[in-house]
């Protein structure tokens, strides 16, 4: 089981400009911010209309919602299941049951699935996609195998599964969260028939709770709120499913101090929107998100050690691969990103180089892949889009409170 260690972190939930902040801390630094939008639409399923479908793109757009549309790929949806219950090929004014697979990015519409998908902390259960996989994470064959028979006997030909790191090693809570995720599954294909064009059969959970689920088993110390309905929430969540982490959940009740100052989480939210992120050596990151992708510039800026020039960009390029992956995760940028790293002439320093950017990749929660190194030095990576980046999430915040 080839899992990278985690160190004990804390879990912070609070306010900020009336919006549910989530804060992921270690005790070198902030891992991830997250704003609640209480417009996200991510993870929830409609009984959605198909208002047109482009054949030469091979798509269609649905809508889900009075004046809400979205992307429907029929490539990456050969099954359609409609509002009740058949499957058959799609035509325009068809009702069918979608999720928002992405949340809408600037100008492009959110992306809707027909695979509906119920996110536990030990597995997801897939309605379309009925194969049973791992997390690759999990390197234990023999687990693996042992395991599979009796998935497929939970799981018959209704759903398929993806079992995630956490659940290895225990196969009592696997097998009691699969039975909760196939009841909200049939409690949705129940409900379809009876139900009308638009409504909302299925409402994701919080941000604050995904992060429960999301994090690895025992590497929270402690979850902190200051908000007492939060709390019950997340109590109520703990008893049902994590009882083993409810002596960690602490209610913050001290007046003299907000629970966001306590750890410096405004300073935090400005330095993870800034462009220029300073290196403890005195070189620097330039972090440009644009439409297409993330650029990120390499610079040595201040630094003169007694080294030598190679020695100089040598520790800068490594220093800054470590704290490329922490901002990535961090401000939550995701797709292409290219990287601009100093070039270094020797072969060996390069692929010193790339050997620690995937090791540091590997520790973010969200898969990460490094791809390869140009001659020239850029280095591309991807990083699976999940939600909107935090400097979205900020902007949004912004225009609403301008509305």
């Amino acid at each position: 089981m080839n899992i990278p260690i985690q160190p004990e972190n804390k879990l912070i939930i609070t306010h900020w400009k009336n919006q549910v902040l989530t804060a992921l801390i270690s005790e070198k630094a902030v891992l991830e911010l997250s704003l609640a939008d209480d417009s996200s639409v991510l993870g929830n399923i409609y009984i959605g209309k198909v208002k047109k479908i482009v054949k030469n793109l091979n798509s269609a757009f649905v809508d889900y919602g009075l004046n809400q549309t979205g992307y429907y790929s029929l490539t990456d949806n050969p099954e359609t299941a409609t509002a009740d219950g058949q499957r058959k090929a799609l035509r325009e004014g068809d009702e069918i049951l979608v999720q928002i697979a992405k949340e809408a990015v600037k100008t492009k519409d959110p992306v809707l699935s027909s695979n509906l998908n119920f996110t536990g902390k030990y597995a997801v259960l897939t309605s379309a996609n009925r194969m049973i996989g791992f997390s690759t994470r999990i390197t234990d064959r023999a687990w693996k195998d042992s395991l599979r028979p009796k998935l497929e006997e939970i799981l018959g030909d209704q759903a398929g599964m993806i079992v995630r790191t956490n659940a290895y090693q225990r196969e009592e809570e696997l097998f009691r969260e699969i039975t909760y995720l196939m009841n909200q599954y049939q409690a949705v294909l129940r409900a379809a028939p009876y139900r009308t064009c638009y409504s909302l059969l299925y409402h994701a959970e919080p941000g604050y709770i995904r992060s429960l689920k999301s994090a690895p088993k025992d590497s929270l110390s402690q979850i902190i709120t200051d908000d007492a309905e939060i709390f019950d929430k997340v109590r109520e969540y703990l008893t049902a499913y994590q009882p083993e982490d409810i002596g960690r959940l602490r209610l913050y009740q001290d007046h003299q101090i907000d629970l966001i100052k306590v750890y410096a989480l405004e300073a935090a939210i400005r330095q993870a929107t800034q462009k220029r992120v300073w290196l403890k050596s005195g070189g620097y990151l330039v972090i440009e998100p644009t439409e297409a992708m993330v650029v990120i510039d390499v610079n040595t800026g201040k630094y003169a050690g007694n080294q030598n020039l190679a020695g100089t960009i040598r520790r800068t390029n490594r220093e800054a691969a470590e704290e490329i992956c922490h901002q990535l995760r961090l401000r939550n940028l995701s797709g292409i990103i290219m990287i601009d790293f100093i070039d270094m002439k020797e072969e060996e320093d390069r692929q010193m180089l790339m050997h620690e950017l995937k090791a540091h990749a590997a520790r973010d929660q969200i898969k990460t892949t490094v791809v390869d190194m140009t001659p020239l030095g850029l280095v591309e990576m991807t990083r699976k889009k999940e939600r909107r980046p935090l400097h979205e999430q900020i902007a949004l915040l912004v225009s609403d409170s301008l509305k």
